[in-house]
């Protein structure tokens, strides 16, 4: 397949490079002809014509004729390209305006599919709550509202509205997402304009959380002074100028949620320079978006940056990962890498995750630069026809790094530089009590899913609101309290122990670093559960581990989305479920604790019901051959997946224990039964754990360490469900405390 660039109107026939870097010829729309001084050109174009009339030519073409379909596959190239439906609605749309400011003013209760694509890049989905649905009334519609916190960075006073809205606008609870950022869920369209309104007015922002654009910038969000680790104040500063420098421009934010008043953003001058600077042919001129157009890009495009040894945020999940260069104290530059990307589709090959590439190295003055030039060479080449294929992973993959940085080069005007050196990474959590460096402390909140409610949200509220904290999100959804004064941290813990918030010393190894996606009822695209599962899995795989004789505080990363998607980047766990059908999950194993190693499929249609049966071989096999301090993924990589599925299958189980504990019954979520967590009697004797099903779920047969699911009924289970939600404790917990009472009477 050829991939050219496409242009509303063809005039000529696009330039050739020849690329030293690749050694093959690459095809340029001739918008591409406008370059550097020669010493910056990684090729040389073809062509007669005075550097600056082609430069010329170039800028006048961009203004005149915005790209509206490029790299796409043609046999012809004067062909007219296929696009997707929603390239349509971003073309027509008056940047990002219409349809949907005159849907927001009907009285319905949802807005239409052409607006609710917009509305994403306003930051936020419209949903349709599956669980509160009427016989005969139809879908029960409500709004999700996403924030854009760089670095993960909030303000107090932010939190503090976030906090408010929570409860006024949305369903009570705070959803801290895997990208540092909140989500509010809950909010019924006759209140999304106020709501959007106390975000803007109050330090915040939604613009670009969502949608084919930019997203939130990640960045390791550890709050060191300058003087202790500089690079982190170097990473979180260049996530907030990059989330500036790609931020949409046209105004049509403001004319939205505001009413056409403008809100003053403070930016620094040499982002705007980088934003405005044409000189190679990058922006459309004259147009209000100088760098995305009528079209923005092809999909959406992430960014993290991280320093040297700190791999917390994911950051070769990213399309863009970018590393700090120190030497010594002295920031130096940023090595860069590209192509990463979690999305994936079941049954379909061509969709896969995929870890960034190298790219190279630049010095600190040009990597805003560098960014950009990735992002035109997206928007330029990227696919815009299948939107499944329109990531820029899928480019970099067809194309090859070599090619790719070759475009790059000429999109930046100049050279990429090897690569520096760095140190080895690890994934630190960042919880408890740390020393930020200026004689203040951090601690280090951990956040079960990043779903804040109940005592806990209220804990942290008076704990932030009593001392002025400022907050940092993190990548693993938990929170940093940060600016702490020594003399603050007593009541600090006694507030939050009262509210039910866990001290990092008590959480579960195996809980501290797992995360999970919302996915039901709310994601239109979850398949089975995922926030609401993994806590009880979390804790009946913990029990499996305990009854094969693993250390209660082995440790292993796990992590769970409700579809393929990938959005708690399940594919770089040690052990990742993949929601593959109802109450059913596909298995990924050996990505590794440091986040370097994509894992890979070990099994499809895994249920729920049977997930000691399935993982007790495993963890088995992986007690006796684990080498001293070997984690779970390192284990999994070394033996291979057919020694596992030998031991599965081999596997007679451990000796017939003494004596068994009581069973636990535990309530699923309406719709979709939860997974309920095994009590242990003793190491060698795990009880099971009955789990509920709803109706429409058979009881299932009691196989091997598990007794047959017990049905309960609805009201009960919602007063547990409320239970659960007022005292912050899971499912299985409340039924648990439920059921000894019981005993006790």
């Amino acid at each position: 397949r050829v991939f050219t660039t496409v242009a509303r109107r063809h005039h000529k026939a696009p330039f050739v490079f020849a690329s030293r870097a690749a050694g093959l010829p690459l095809l340029f729309h001739d918008t591409m002809a406008a370059m550097a001084s020669s010493s910056a050109f990684v090729g040389t174009p073809v062509g007669s014509a005075p550097r600056g009339s082609r430069v010329r030519a170039a800028v006048a073409r961009r203004s005149a004729a915005p790209t509206v379909a490029v790299a796409t596959p043609s046999k012809k190239e004067t062909q007219e390209p296929k696009r997707s439906k929603v390239e349509i609605i971003k073309e027509n749309s008056d940047f990002l305006r219409h349809p949907l400011i005159a849907e927001l003013a009907t009285e319905a209760s949802f807005i239409s599919e052409d607006a609710a694509q917009l509305y994403k890049f306003h930051g936020g989905y419209q949903q349709d709550d599956r669980e509160k649905r009427s016989f005969g009334a139809g879908k029960f519609y409500q709004f999700m509202m996403r924030t854009k916190q760089p670095a993960g960075t909030v303000p107090n006073k932010l939190y503090l509205t976030m906090d408010d809205l929570a409860d006024t606008h949305g369903n009570g609870t705070l959803r801290l997402t895997t990208r540092q950022t909140y989500q509010l869920h809950g909010i019924l369209k006759t209140d999304l304009k106020t709501t959007f309104q106390a975000v803007i007015n109050n330090m915040g922002s939604t613009l670009g959380a969502c949608g084919d654009i930019n997203r939130n910038v990640m960045a390791a969000p550890a709050p060191y002074s300058k003087e202790l680790k500089p690079e982190y104040g170097i990473a979180q500063e260049l996530a907030k100028d990059l989330g500036d420098l790609l931020a949409p421009q046209s105004g049509a934010y403001y004319d939205v949620w505001m009413d056409g008043e403008q809100v003053h953003v403070e930016e620094k001058p040499e982002v705007v320079a980088c934003r405005e600077d044409n000189r190679f042919g990058t922006n459309y001129v004259g147009s209000p978006e100088p760098i995305y157009g009528t079209l923005f890009l092809p999909r959406k495009f992430k960014i993290g940056i991280t320093v040297p040894g700190d791999n917390h945020i994911d950051f070769l999940t990213n399309d863009v990962g970018i590393c700090v260069v120190m030497d010594g104290k002295e920031h130096v530059g940023y090595n860069v890498y590209v192509g990463g990307g979690m999305g994936r589709s079941h049954r379909n090959n061509d969709t896969f995750a995929r870890l960034a590439t190298p790219v190279g190295f630049v010095a600190k003055e040009d990597i805003l630069y560098a960014v950009k030039a990735i992002c035109c060479a997206q928007r330029d080449y990227g696919r815009r026809d299948d939107r499944k294929m329109s990531r820029l992973k899928y480019l970099v993959h067809e194309w090859g790094v070599e090619k790719f940085r070759a475009v790059t080069e000429q999109y930046m005007g100049k050279a990429f530089a090897p690569l520096h050196d760095l140190p080895e990474f690890t994934m630190p959590t960042y919880h408890g009590w740390n020393d930020q460096g200026d004689g203040k402390m951090w601690y280090g909140v951990h956040v079960v899913n990043g779903r804040l409610r109940g005592d806990a949200k209220k804990a942290l509220r008076k704990v932030i609101e009593r001392y002025e904290l400022p907050v940092r999100l993190t990548a693993n959804q938990d929170l940093l309290l940060t600016d702490i004064l020594p003399e603050w941290q007593t009541d600090i813990m006694a507030t939050l122990a009262a509210g039910g918030v866990k001290d990092a010393s008590e959480v579960d190894t195996i809980d501290a670093q797992s995360i999970a996606c919302p996915a039901l009822p709310l994601c239109g695209l979850a398949i089975t559960e995922a926030e609401r599962g993994l806590p009880d899995i979390n804790k009946r795989l913990r029990a499996t581990m305990n009854k094969v004789g693993l250390p209660s505080d082995e440790a292993i990363l796990i992590r769970m989305t409700g579809c393929p998607n990938g959005c708690a980047r399940p594919y770089m766990a040690e052990l990742g479920f993949v929601g593959d059908g109802p109450s059913s999950y596909q298995v990924w194993l050996g990505g590794t604790s440091n986040l370097l190693t994509l894992a890979e499929p070990f099994a499809d249609r895994v249920k729920e019901a049977n997930m000691e049966t399935f993982f007790e071989p495993v963890f088995h096999a992986f007690k006796a051959e684990k080498h001293a301090d070997e984690r779970f993924g390192d284990w999994v990589n070394r033996v291979g997946f057919e020694s596992i599925k030998t031991h599965q299958e081999n596997y007679k189980g451990l000796p017939t224990p003494t004596a068994t504990a009581a069973p636990v019954v535990a309530a699923p979520v309406a719709a979709v039964p939860v997974a309920a967590a095994p009590v242990v009697a003793a190491p060698v004797a795990a009880a099971p754990v009955v789990a509920a099903p709803v109706a429409a779920i058979p009881v299932v047969a009691a196989s091997v360490g598990r007794l047959p699911r017990v049905m309960i009924e609805r009201d009960a289970f919602e007063v547990l469900k409320t239970y659960a939600e007022k005292h912050n404790t899971s499912l299985t917990e409340a039924a648990t405390a439920a059921i000894l009472k019981l005993d006790e009477q």
